[in-house]
């Protein structure tokens, strides 16, 4: 029991997370999604993340949510991204059945509000499964590519690659609070007073690392521009040279093409078994 204990609390630490956090955020280079062009992945999931709000047939909708399950799992998500995201389809049931009951209603509202959710659960595992397969660098280039502002897509590249330097940071500033304060010596009831003084570090944590990030910003930009950013963003040459690594295969044709006729099966198989 002490050894299940131990490895439960060793997979909820900060440093954990954290590592769970960036695998997620820099994608995976051996999962089946990113063998595609993420230009087809784009378009891919910008259907799939449109789409489920013009079904209400929940034959269809469950049809869509079999293979946005299966690309999730070969996608291998962090189990951490997927129990944030449970908690947070449970939590919205369980206050709308909440307020349902508390103006009147009844159990009766569960069955409609399956359809929302089951909507809600489709864009969020194909999300999942789309940009936890591509690195930074590809969504960058397949935006530019598709024709989005140079500094738009440098803007969705830089927020990636920030993201370990706010995340190192932040945990640099809370370990600070801690050794310079003083955590209290009667936790109370079920820790309420740790968990508070924890809750207060947190917040005063913020501040300090909004002034550390906009400290770098300065240097980042100096760095950038020393390296010829601004020309880059103009030049065609540039643009063509950056973007030359970029190829949509006849695998990518494939791909979509067994997506549409999906589709197709999943439409007239929703006009025979309607839910």
């Amino acid at each position: 029991m002490q050894a299940i204990k131990q490895s439960m609390l060793d997979k909820l630490s900060v440093e954990q997370i954290k590592i769970e956090l960036m695998r997620t955020a820099f994608g995976r280079q051996s999962v089946l999604l990113s063998r595609f062009d993420p230009r087809i992945l784009i378009v891919w999931y910008s259907f799939f993340a449109v789409a489920p709000w013009f079904f209400h047939n929940k034959t269809i909708l469950l049809g869509m949510l079999v293979p946005m399950a299966v690309l999730t799992l070969s996608s291998k998500v962090s189990p951490l991204v997927l129990i944030i995201m449970g908690i947070g389809l449970v939590s919205e049931i369980m206050y709308i059945l909440f307020g349902s009951l508390l103006f009147g209603g009844s159990l009766e509202a569960v069955w409609p509000l399956a359809t929302l959710t089951v909507k809600i659960l489709i864009i969020s595992l194909a999300s999942i499964a789309v940009f936890s397969s591509m690195d930074p660098e590809k969504l960058s280039d397949a935006l530019l590519s598709m024709g989005m502002p140079a500094q738009f897509s440098f803007g969705v590249s830089y927020g990636y690659r920030m993201l370990p330097i706010l995340i190192e940071e932040y945990h640099n500033l809370i370990h600070s609070f801690r050794l310079r304060g003083r955590s209290p010596r009667d936790k109370g009831f079920l820790r309420w007073r740790s968990l508070v003084y924890m809750g207060k570090i947190a917040v005063c944590a913020f501040y300090p690392l909004i002034l550390n990030t906009a400290k770098r910003t300065r240097t980042t930009v100096e760095a950038l521009e020393v390296r010829g950013f601004t020309y880059a963003l103009i030049s065609p040459d540039a643009k063509r040279l950056k973007l030359a690594y970029l190829r949509v295969k006849p695998l990518d044709f494939v791909f979509l093409g067994c997506s549409a006729l999906y589709m197709i099966a999943l439409l007239a198989l929703g006009r025979i078994f309607v839910l």
